[in-house]
């Protein structure tokens, strides 16, 4: 993806694209996509149904529909595909940078895959299909093969004549990396430096060496948050045998941890992740991404059930208990959530690892208990307002237990999960709060019998 200049995000088109398209004001959409920057007018795409996105899109000339293109997501990409005409159409992709081609075609339908790679020109194929041919979820299916490489023998003057030369099929020519004879990657050298250096100078004077870099087969969601880390702006991506098979631009990891947190943010509310703008999805495809971890966290909630009915009889001898049981459930659900959230955000931009599993129950063990303290003192209050002095300590005492329990289990099923290879955002906030409550009951009845005599 060409790396545009930044866009005004607080430009607000004064009306909906939709609305102009549907009263039939061809000029005024003329002048509306003429006046609004490339990310804005996908936004409105992206809202619009299949007919008259198709037909905005359409209004666009040639440069600036290609803009707009690689910002909208595949799922929108492939709705605008299918209303053009086979010769829209195939220049369309095939002006398009083969990593965006290739994450556009990795979610599209076998037919519209084929009917795209069967259009484009050999050399564009080639490199389209390479990108293809990397692991789901890998650099190399986001990386751009389209770079300049330099050798460590030419000279200042020489390697601007080379970037002169080929930079006009490259994505980016900002971070140039250095290569020996058989391709493999010995370096990397900004082009700022160059700019600088006297003419005479030899690139293997400016050459930074033991550059980061990543394996094609490697987590591109990893090799992304690596170049978060180091404020790289490009990073080389190498073979098994550390040739230089492409680069990770700074917009495409962008765009790779914006998922990835998309992602799991979905799991941590209880939801599968979807692709598509919220405002395009119909109510049926909402419901479906949510309904099925609704249904399990219903039937993990019979746990609570179940345990109510195991100490019904406790209940009967002490009927002012049932008072507090959603202050307690609310109070370890929350507790546990907030944990959760808290270790796989850290597990997601390597603040935790797999190997501080006992740190962490330690440290969020302790975390839980101060909460309960604190809980404590108000449930105290509240049990001896509504109840009597006996309730008020069973509410204390269980908030303490229940918040160290809590957080605990928050704080370690994320990393067990990571050990189990699953993802740990599965292990979601609504996941451990369900499981929270039905142990919380055990932990608050067992508390009472202890304290009450019953």
């Amino acid at each position: 993806m060409p790396q545009s200049p930044t866009p005004d995000i607080r430009f607000e088109p004064p009306e909906p694209l939709r609305k102009i398209v549907e009263s039939h004001q061809v000029h005024a959409a003329l002048e509306w996509l003429e006046v609004t920057p490339p990310h804005v007018i996908a936004d409105e795409l992206a809202r619009m149904d299949a007919v008259n996105a198709g037909i905005a899109f359409r209004l666009l000339d040639k440069d600036r529909a290609l803009d707009v293109f690689e910002e909208l997501e595949p799922v929108d990409q492939q709705q605008i595909l299918e209303g053009l005409r086979d010769h829209s159409f195939l220049e369309l992709v095939e002006a398009m940078d083969p990593d965006d081609r290739a994450r556009m075609l990795r979610e599209a339908p076998a037919k519209v895959a084929k009917r795209v790679l069967a259009g484009l020109s050999a050399n564009e194929r080639r490199m389209t299909s390479a990108l293809l041919g990397y692991p789901e979820g890998s650099v190399g299916r986001y990386m751009t093969p389209e770079f300049v490489a330099l050798s460590q023998d030419l000279t200042v003057e020489q390697a601007l004549a080379t970037v002169r030369a080929k930079g006009g099929h490259a994505e980016t020519v900002y971070t140039l990396p250095v290569v020996d004879q058989g391709k493999r990657l010995t370096g990397i050298v900004e082009l700022r430096e160059l700019v600088l250096s006297p003419p005479e100078t030899m690139v293997s004077e400016l050459v930074v060496t033991e550059p980061m870099s990543a394996r094609a087969t490697e987590s591109a969601e990893d090799a992304a948050r690596l170049m978060r880390e180091t404020n790289d702006l490009n990073l080389p991506v190498v073979d098994s045998e550390d040739r230089l098979v492409g680069l990770l631009t700074i917009d495409d990891a962008v765009e790779v941890i914006e998922a990835a947190d998309t992602e799991d943010v979905a799991r941590q509310s209880g939801a599968a992740p979807w692709s598509g703008h919220y405002m395009a999805a119909s109510v049926w495809q909402l419901a479906r991404s949510r309904a099925l971890w609704l249904s399990l966290l219903l039937v993990a909630a019979t746990l609570t059930v179940s345990v109510t009915q195991a100490f019904e009889g406790t209940l009967e001898r002490v009927t002012q208990l049932a008072m507090f049981i959603p202050l307690l459930i609310g109070a370890g659900g929350n507790a546990g959530a907030q944990a959760a959230t808290s270790c796989v955000r850290a597990l997601a931009v390597g603040e935790v690892r797999g190997s501080d599993l006992l740190r962490v129950i330690g440290r969020e063990c302790r975390v839980g208990l101060v909460l309960g303290g604190l809980l404590a003192v108000l449930g105290l209050a509240v049990g001896t307002i509504f109840a009597s002095a006996k309730i008020a300590l069973v509410v204390g005492i269980t908030l303490v237990l229940i918040c160290g329990w809590a957080a605990t289990i928050g704080g370690t099923m994320p990393l067990l999960a990571k050990r189990l290879r699953i993802d740990p955002a599965v292990v979601s906030a609504p996941m451990v709060t369900t499981l929270v409550d039905a142990t919380g009951l055990i932990i608050y009845f067992v508390t009472a019998k202890a304290v009450l005599g019953i």
